[in-house]
């Protein structure tokens, strides 16, 4: 009798590769293949539960289009080659526009997607290999404000509070986030402290997911966060609910914020939210025991990102809720790594741990530690500045999981720009739209076929750990940038692991100092700071005092500046953008899912009942969508949930990218985008 073999079938616990809350699952492996997800319920995050978006995290993995040798391209086309041909031909490349123009001809883009050992090794080879700042990853264009913002205020630009601990505040003030679309697993926290009697505060300009499940809604204006909020500060001062003995302790400069929000008592005709509605959420957010701020892409995509986001800590500090459980500033990160990019030096003016390049000890820091000299201390170019530059101050770019021909704003500008280098690398899991404009490709294997960490919106460092083999000859980014660094007669490269490059990494980075992959194996992990190996992390932040140099925090008067640019006759509409429950960033991953797809397999817009009655346009109609910068066609979804003279579209679909539209204007201090608003006009388009 002919007995089967049972196929062996693995769990491998990991962290799902979306959104930033970074919630645990098992990778459900049999026969060298990746055929399920199931909730890894011992993870502190998630608790046994997932959305959508990851549990259908797998199904891109074995996809038929992956990237399974390196491509260059020939005569206008892509020919196969070995990788000793790619990588000398990139390390030539690069060599010779370092050689011939200088480091910053040369620009380095790493994806929030790819674990800390590749962002942090991007960081390493562009400045040891060629001497450039020119680095950064795309936190730049969703929460660069967040970074900046928060620095500025409390001296450190990251979460204060774990997503758990929303369940000790006795009211959450939610901003410019839908968190149980974006972030489900937040949204799950939301309810819960709901449940438990938490007063939930929702603003938002449209009446979302989010907005329904909350005690008191507030609509507001697309872009009017700064007179919101200043007018909240102005009531709550006014009614006497300020912390005076925080404000006097722990803080400084009141007196030019209590100057400043004394001019927003009535901000109606600028917002459109009533007055007594302002002051009845400022008071409830002012006399709760513990108050948490929740926010995301909503207030940070705007020419004002940095501006609101300090509005918000002003909040926090005049009400002195920061420092303690159930309190604190709350960013919801957008994808799985963008914590973790900023946190490796991924970034133009620092280096790992935000050690600013600047100061000449962080660089003999670095320097000794990398076996380098000359390192530089001036602040390279950011994501759309190295951009702009292309043909001009730059003159190479290797983007690494970045795909800015669907992601960035006024794509046209971008493909126009990226057309004029004269060498670009492109590493990643498939032939993108940016990568189809490479000279260089390079195959490379995805998150369930390597080992490293994340790091999520909460600080908290998950290891990722490999289940399967990367598809033909693609491999790790790690192992790919180490080759490079190799190819280019770098010391210091020559890494045989993931955990090598983590190690480096920690001995540089203070707040990783006492991290190790052994430490990480349980679920909960660890929460930097974490500085030495007896450290058990630290999930509040602010405890004492502030991370400024005088350990105070900073309250800033801040007042409104309108968008770049505003509706008018010819473009009479504001579009903002958002995401969908289903769907997660360029698409690249999401729609290769077989179950996301089915729900939702194409873009759309919405617009309110009474502009769609006015232009005669129904449910499902298709619209032209015209800006000053490129049209879009696409699907009509009317709704009650969007107020006249708005629109509101998704981003993650090719053929019809909204970032045809977006305007490229910029947050002054942090570079961030307007992605969040820009003038548009709509039209049905006639039957054909």
């Amino acid at each position: 009798m002919n007995q089967q073999k049972v196929p062996e079938i693995k769990y491998v616990p990991t962290t799902c590769p979306f959104c930033g809350v970074g919630c645990g699952l098992n990778l459900v492996v049999k026969d060298g293949k990746v055929v399920g997800v199931e909730p890894w319920k011992r993870s502190p995050v998630n608790e046994g539960k997932l959305c959508p978006k990851g549990y259908g995290c797998y199904e891109f993995i074995h996809s038929p289009d992956r990237l399974t040798k390196p491509l260059i391209k020939k005569d206008g086309k892509f020919v196969e080659a070995s990788w000793d041909e790619a990588l000398d031909l990139v390390a030539s490349k690069l060599k010779e526009v370092y050689g011939k123009y200088g480091p910053d001809a040369l620009a380095f883009q790493v994806s929030c997607r790819v674990p800390n050992e590749e962002c942090y090794l991007m960081n390493k080879l562009a400045r040891v290999g060629f001497k450039t700042n020119n680095v950064d990853n795309c936190a730049r264009i969703c929460h660069g404000p967040s970074v900046a913002g928060l620095s500025l205020s409390l001296g450190s630009g990251a979460a204060t509070n774990p997503f758990a601990d929303l369940l000790n505040a006795d009211c959450i003030f939610v901003i410019g986030s839908n968190a149980m679309e974006a972030h489900p697993l937040v949204g799950r926290r939301l309810i819960q402290a709901k449940e438990k009697g938490t007063t939930l505060i929702v603003a938002d300009p449209r009446y979302t997911l989010t907005a329904r499940k909350a005690h008191i809604y507030m609509r507001f204006n697309p872009s009017t966060v700064i007179p919101l909020i200043n007018s909240m500060m102005y009531w709550i001062i006014k009614e006497g609910k300020a912390d005076m003995e925080f404000i006097k302790n722990k803080t400084k400069d009141f007196e030019e914020l209590k100057k400043t929000v004394e001019k927003y008592a009535d901000v109606e005709a600028l917002t459109g939210t009533p007055t007594e509605l302002v002051k009845e959420i400022a008071l409830k957010y002012a006399s709760a025991k513990n108050a948490a701020i929740v926010y995301c892409l909503g207030i940070t995509e705007t020419t004002s990102g940095t501006d609101n986001v300090r509005s918000l800590a002003n909040l926090a500090m005049l009400t002195g809720n920061i420092g303690r459980p159930g309190t604190g500033i709350n960013p919801l990160r957008g994808q799985n790594n963008v914590q973790g990019a900023c946190d490796m030096g991924a970034y133009p003016n620092v280096y790992s741990g935000y050690q600013k390049v600047e100061l000449e000890e962080n660089r003999k820091k670095m320097e000794q530690a990398w076996g380098v000299e000359g390192l530089p201390g001036n602040y390279g170019l950011t994501l759309m500045e190295q951009i702009d530059a292309c043909g001009d101050r730059v003159k190479a770019m290797f983007m690494l999981g970045e795909n800015p021909m669907i992601s960035f704003p006024d794509i046209n500008h971008v493909r126009e720009c990226l057309s004029k280098l004269e060498f670009s690398v492109v590493e990643d899991i498939f032939l993108t739209e940016t990568a189809q404009l490479a000279d260089v490709v390079l195959p490379a294997a995805c998150w369930a076929e390597k080992d490293g960490t994340f790091t999520s919106g909460e600080r908290r460092v998950q290891r990722v750990r490999k289940a399967v083999d990367a598809p033909g000859e693609a491999k790790p980014d790690w192992e790919i940038l180490s080759l490079l660094g190799q190819k280019l007669g770098l010391k210091g490269f020559d890494f045989k692991s993931a955990e090598e490059v983590f190690n480096d990494m920690a001995r540089v980075t203070p707040q990783y100092g006492g991290m190790t992959y052994a430490r990480l194996e349980k679920p909960e992990a660890l929460v930097w700071p974490c500085p030495t190996a007896d450290h058990p992390g630290t999930p509040i932040l602010h405890t004492q005092k502030f991370a400024t140099a005088d350990g105070l925090g900073n309250f800033f008067g801040i007042d409104y500046k309108p968008p770049a640019e505003v509706p008018d006759e010819e473009y009479p509409f504001a579009l903002m953008t958002g995401r969908l429950l289903f769907h997660y960033h360029s698409g690249t991953q999401t729609r290769r899912s077989k179950q996301l797809h089915n729900e939702v397999p194409t873009g759309f817009v919405e617009i309110s009942e009474a502009d769609a009655a006015e232009l005669g346009i129904k449910k499902g109609d298709r619209v032209l969508l015209k800006s000053r910068r490129g049209e879009v066609e696409t699907n009509a979804l009317v709704t009650k949930d969007i107020p006249k003279g708005v629109l509101n579209m998704t981003f993650h679909f090719r053929e019809c990218p909204a970032n045809l539209l977006t305007n490229t204007a910029r947050d002054p201090l942090s570079k961030m985008p307007e992605l969040k608003y820009c003038a548009v006009s709509v039209e049905k388009v006639k039957a054909r």
